[in-house]
């Protein structure tokens, strides 16, 4: 099935790997990549330490994407087509029971990914595959096609204090 796990809130990686901690202990196989994400985070410590779960993350951008101008966006998505490419390779090739693609709606939203392709490959994955999106504002086609949609809402953050992402709890 798909599942898309979107929304302001807190909690959307956090839910991805969740479900992907819970596949590898049944012995499942996970691959979880990251979209959009630079920085060196504690769940990816975690995940190194499990056999059974693949990370891959796209290549470090220098600047958020709003900051970026026409061509440094073209770059980032071809690097970002380049790397799903050489997953969707693996998914068709190896046994791969989960897929994480984590923050790849976002890329989406940002036009640092390109959507037809995205569906294309959802709509002839492996039949077992079951694959998770997180990120904020899907489009309308990605919401029709999934079978969970779960989207996650900020009421309150410690970041409108200004406190900012903590080690261990937030990074």
């Amino acid at each position: 099935m798909i599942h898309i796990y979107c929304g302001e809130g807190k909690g959307k990686t956090t839910a991805a790997l969740g479900l992907a901690v819970r596949c590898s202990g049944h012995g499942n196989k996970v691959l979880f990549v990251q979209f959009l994400k630079a920085r060196r985070t504690g769940e990816l410590k975690s995940l190194e330490l499990l056999p059974s779960i693949e990370v891959m993350r796209a290549k470090e951008t220098p600047k958020f994407t709003f900051q970026m101008n026409a061509e440094e966006k073209a770059q980032v998505k071809a690097e970002h087509m380049a790397l799903f490419t050489i997953v969707k390779n693996k998914c068709f090739t190896e046994k791969i029971d989960l897929l994480v693609l984590d923050e790849v709606v976002g890329a989406c939203d940002r036009g640092v990914f390109d959507k037809e392709a995205l569906l294309e490959f959802l709509h002839n994955k492996p039949q077992e595959l079951e694959v998770v999106m997180t990120g904020r504002n899907p489009f309308a086609e990605l919401v029709d096609l999934a079978d969970y949609v779960s989207e996650i809402c900020k009421r309150k953050h410690p970041k409108d204090r200004g406190i900012m992402a903590r080690t261990g709890i937030e990074r």
